[in-house]
């Protein structure tokens, strides 16, 4: 069987179109049960707070996220979103997602490689828009971890010349990180440093992630949302 990700609906990635009218159902009734977002639309919509901005979602893809999504894009903004699990995902609901608010590549069952595919193309917005987007909503740190890793790979190849070395772990996920980063760094070996430049704020969801980020911080400079408020 091909594998999904040579499957394109819109230019997004997701099981099946047909399944968004059932997706739409299970999120209107989510919306009911989320007081505070739809507030948030009818306070602000006309204001228009997000207009202009890409935010990158890697959320579980959950009617609830979709409820979020809905709300961010209602708001103006651009969105590509990714689950941040690989059998989290409700495929009814990001059929939904895809045919009415934003960019999904996300379905159940998905493989580590897939995984990891979905999450370069929401952080991708292509060459004409700045290379990627200006916040993140993440939730396992997926996201950071991919850009930060990708930053120091460039930041080693610049000035040595060496590509990442997938054998050097023997974790399966991190061979793919850094067999993605290596791969990348063949045709554009700024990319991630572009990334850093364009985004602002990060938002991290879980425990784990935040665990993520503190050891990052250790040895490469996180962009803090301090940034934003000062």
């Amino acid at each position: 069987m091909a594998s999904l990700i040579e499957k394109t609906f819109n230019g997004c990635k997701y099981k099946d179109i047909a399944l968004a009218d059932s997706g739409r159902l299970q999120i209107h009734s989510t919306e009911v049960k989320l007081p505070d977002l739809m507030a948030c639309r009818a306070e602000l919509v006309p204001y228009q707070p997000f207009k202009g901005n890409k935010i990158t979602v890697s959320l579980d893809m959950t009617t609830q996220a979709a409820v979020f999504i809905k709300t961010l894009t209602a708001l103006g903004a651009d969105v590509r979103c990714c689950s941040s699990n690989n059998f989290s995902t409700q495929d009814h609901v990001a059929a939904a997602i895809a045919g009415d608010s934003a960019a999904v590549f996300a379905w159940k069952g998905q493989t580590s490689r897939e995984h990891w595919w979905c999450i370069e193309r929401a952080l991708d917005w292509g060459p004409d828009e700045d290379g990627g987007p200006d916040l993140i909503v993440d939730d396992g740190g997926d996201l950071n971890l991919l850009i930060h890793e990708g930053k120091k790979a460039e930041e080693i190849y610049e000035k040595t010349g060496k590509l990442p070395d997938p054998s050097s772990t023997d974790s399966v996920e991190f061979k793919i990180v850094l067999s993605i980063i290596r791969d990348g760094l063949k045709s554009d070996p700024k990319r991630h440093h572009k990334l850093m430049e364009t985004l602002v704020p990060i938002s991290e969801e879980t425990a784990s992630g935040v665990k993520r980020l503190n050891r990052l911080e250790k040895y490469i400079r996180l962009i803090l949302y301090s940034r934003i408020t000062s």
